[in-house]
């Protein structure tokens, strides 16, 4: 069995209105390569290191997956939706997930 894939979003958001359009915009490239939201938002604490306001956590099958997902055509066509005209800022790391076999 494979590790599973995850993206981990850490967002700031100036524009909530805009970024809306993005969320609703992702659901199609989530939704093809089986993208599940593990978090999406919710209260946290950063205890050590730079925080931003909101934080997601989307899991795949696999990191390929992931990847596939991130790099797809429904997918990229999408990111200007956040990253325009500063309506967001944020980090995404695309990662494989720990498997102990």
């Amino acid at each position: 069995m494979m590790a599973k894939g995850y993206w981990i979003g850490r967002v700031d958001v100036a524009d909530l209105e805009a970024y809306k359009k993005y969320v609703a915009g992702n659901a199609e490239a989530l939704n093809k390569y089986g993208g599940r939201f593990l978090i999406r938002g919710g209260q946290f604490e950063n205890p050590e290191g730079s925080a931003r306001s909101r934080n997601v956590v989307i899991e795949f099958d696999s990191y390929q997956t992931a990847l596939d997902c991130y790099n797809s055509e429904e997918y990229q066509k999408v990111i200007p939706l956040r990253a325009a005209n500063g309506v967001s800022e944020g980090d995404i790391v695309i990662i494989e997930g720990y498997d102990p076999a």
